[in-house]
């Protein structure tokens, strides 16, 4: 996992950054989570966290060496488990109602790539990036039709910090109806 996750993403973005200095709008994006160094995330699972850690390391460490090229460098994390092909391949995670789809990964990383190259060296959670452009709807992105965001299925590593700012997103949102 280390192979792929740290070092897959260090030399893929190595291996593209001559391309980048050319881009008219450069953008790095990497599925990783935001650092919080909660001892719960490394108990069970030291070497998994490890790996995804490198990775938003990366981002940070990226943004601040590639920004002399405006090339921005950032993160992207879901706040709940995305139904995907390889949860999928785990027998016991099959069928799980509570799950969204992919496009709200999709979504939020197409409103991080509209950002200015200003806009890096961040560790963002897709709901934050959607609600924070306005995006009301997330019903859409649930697997099973009628799940409520309540009911969803958080995804690991998140802090309570990252909770809070979520459900204060839903809260001014439902304010808003």
């Amino acid at each position: 996992m280390h192979t792929i996750n740290g070092r897959g993403t260090w030399l893929v973005t190595k291996l593209a950054l001559p391309h980048l200095k050319k881009s008219k709008n450069p953008r790095v994006l990497t599925l990783s989570p935001p650092l919080d160094m909660s001892p719960k995330w490394f108990k069970d699972f030291p070497a998994y966290t490890m790996a995804k850690y490198n990775m938003s390391m990366l981002v940070v460490g990226h943004a601040a060496e590639f920004a002399k090229w405006g090339i921005a460098v950032n993160g992207l994390w879901p706040y709940t488990v995305i139904e995907t092909a390889a949860l999928n391949m785990i027998e016991s995670e099959k069928g799980r109602p509570n799950l969204r789809t992919p496009d709200i990964m999709a979504d939020a990383a197409l409103e991080m790539i509209r950002k200015p190259a200003s806009f890096t060296g961040n560790l963002c959670i897709d709901e934050v990036v959607l609600r924070e452009a306005g995006v009301r709807d997330f019903a859409k992105y649930a697997l099973t039709k009628g799940i409520k965001d309540e009911d969803m299925e958080l995804d690991g590593f998140l802090s309570e910090a990252d909770h809070a700012r979520v459900h204060m997103l839903r809260a001014q949102h439902k304010a808003r109806l």
